[in-house]
């Protein structure tokens, strides 16, 4: 498998030793500043860029027919405009927050969690995410999943960073050096305390997630998540 690396940072260098440790080849690596000279050759694209690089860089895989993986947070509200091109372009699309295996069999025990909860008033939940300083969007695009998960399984209309009302989830942004990701939920009561964790060792998680991600996706139509690749490695 030809990739187009768009994105080659911390990110994307070790998405290439994973992928060449996994017999791949890397024809292209591109930075905001390079060209997209290469990326024809390319059988899929893996998009771990800046916020501001991200929907250039999508758009341009799909006027070319190449299939994109996308790790890159903070640009979602471009997402659906992917959505429609991916589908006008009869193209191939991967979105994910967070490509770790780990943090999405977290998510899938965060919305199981959150059913259980519904039904007892007496706990709030409030959320904590740590990342490194090089992390640009606040809270993360994993942080963000993880309250869209408690709010689709629960009373909760929205997430906040600042002081939460009875129906708002708080998160906890913060920023530490060297710090890859830790995503904390917490159900609290005057009586107990319930809480769930995810804690990255390190970015080859999320690499690793975002290789499969882009071998699922060879000779596939359409717009899939991190769930259909999981399913597919049942």
């Amino acid at each position: 498998m030809k990739i187009a690396l768009l994105g080659y940072g911390k990110m994307g260098k070790v998405i290439e030793k994973i992928a060449l440790e996994r017999g791949h080849e890397i024809v292209l690596r591109k930075n905001i500043t390079d060209t997209f000279e290469g990326l024809t050759a390319a059988d899929v694209a893996i998009d771990f860029s800046a916020p501001d690089a991200a929907v250039s860089n999508i758009s341009t895989c799909f006027n070319n027919n190449i299939p994109v993986v996308s790790g890159t947070t903070g640009w979602l509200d471009e997402y659906e405009k992917m959505v429609t091109l991916c589908t006008e372009k009869n193209g191939a699309f991967i979105y994910g927050s967070n490509f770790s295996l780990g943090v999405n069999i977290f998510f899938e025990l965060n919305n199981y969690l959150a059913k259980i909860m519904s039904k007892f008033s007496q706990y709030s939940v409030e959320m904590e995410e740590i990342h490194h300083l090089q992390k640009l969007d606040a809270p993360s695009g994993t942080a963000i999943s993880l309250a869209k998960g408690i709010i689709e399984n629960s009373n909760y209309k929205k997430w906040t960073l600042e002081k939460a009302n009875s129906d708002e989830i708080f998160i906890d942004a913060k920023r530490i050096d060297n710090v890859p990701g830790t995503h904390t939920v917490v159900y609290n009561s005057e009586v107990d305390l319930i809480e769930i964790k995810h804690v990255a060792h390190s970015r080859e998680g999320f690499a690793f997630g975002a290789v499969l991600a882009a071998e699922f996706l060879i000779d596939k139509k359409g717009v899939f998540s991190m769930k259909d690749v999981l399913n597919s490695n049942d």
